[in-house]
């Protein structure tokens, strides 16, 4: 399988929509937050049918909770399908984690056991809302600050399995590994040397905050020395994967995020061959190689 390289991208933000639209600065993509876009109609629909004319784009939730013990939301599947169907995403993301108990969303990306009944939970569930929305997805790994006694493997041994067996890409964020590195004390290289390469779709870059011994993935701050070295040996091991920085909190301006985004860049071309950076936007549909998908009925929360 090839994998597709978009380039360079950023996460959209409301707070960028008039710049974007009035400047189409020189970028390669945007990620948008799926939840955001729910929505039967209004102003960030209509800004990102505008923005989307111009950039690709792919869609990165929180709410899929693929690791709950709930039944599969279907009401939410649905919305995600319609709005991919509007979007036409290069990809779709999610996390690997639960988020949701008896219906009710915690809005937490929550840590799971790394064991062999988690695997087979998750792939079961994976391969349902990979036939369901007709496409792999790329699932993305935690920043976490908790461990679960039962567990009986690494977080990348964890990681790849579900990959492997489930038959769908990684989301690998280079800044969740460093935060879960220290704080749970291993070699973040160590990690990215049990995933697959070919497993890995795209890269996400972000800033951290420090509370006392533990770090948290806060999202308000530039990508620190440490993390940009981290990418660095990532692209040595995966290649040119597309790669993009989110800001959720205290976000500058677009020129200075984009500023920052240069950075990636410069050490992708300083770290990869130059023929390895051409764009290659290829849809979705390449990765979704010959594997038939069906539509599913099962039961499901509101």
């Amino acid at each position: 399988m090839t994998r597709p390289f978009l380039g360079f991208g950023l996460g959209l933000r409301t707070e960028h929509y008039p710049y974007i639209i009035e400047h189409k600065p020189d970028i390669d993509w945007f990620e948008i937050l799926t939840e955001n876009y729910m929505v039967p109609g209004g102003k960030p629909l209509d800004y990102l049918d505008k923005i989307r004319n111009d950039y690709p784009m792919v869609m990165h939730g929180v709410s899929l909770s693929i690791g709950s013990t709930d039944p599969l939301n279907l009401n939410y599947l649905k919305d995600l399908k319609q709005l991919m169907q509007r979007v036409q995403p290069r990809w779709i993301s999610d996390h690997l984690c639960w988020t949701s108990v008896n219906g009710t969303n915690s809005h937490d990306l929550l840590p799971l056991p790394y064991n062999e009944d988690t695997i087979t939970h998750l792939v079961n569930r994976i391969c349902q809302v990979q036939d369901y929305l007709g496409q792999r997805i790329l699932l993305e790994n935690l920043s976490s600050y908790v461990t679960y006694n039962n567990s009986e493997m690494t977080e990348w041994e964890f990681v790849n399995e579900i990959a492997r067996r489930a038959d769908c890409h990684i989301l690998l964020d280079i800044n969740n590994i460093f935060v879960s590195a220290h704080n749970h004390q291993f070699d973040p290289v160590d990690y990215l040397n049990g995933i697959d390469i070919d497993r890995v779709m795209q890269f996400h870059l972000a800033g951290h905050s420090y509370h006392g011994e533990m770090i948290i993935d806060t999202h308000d701050h530039d990508v620190c020395d440490p993390v940009w070295s981290l990418y660095a040996t990532a692209l040595k091991r995966f290649g040119a994967v597309s790669t993009m920085i989110e800001r959720d909190d205290d976000i500058p301006e677009f020129p200075r995020l984009r500023k920052e985004l240069a950075i990636a860049e410069d050490i992708a071309t300083r770290t990869l061959p130059a023929n390895a950076l051409q764009l290659n936007t290829a849809s979705q549909a390449s990765t979704n190689s010959d594997r038939n998908y069906t539509e599913l009925s099962y039961e499901h929360t509101a």
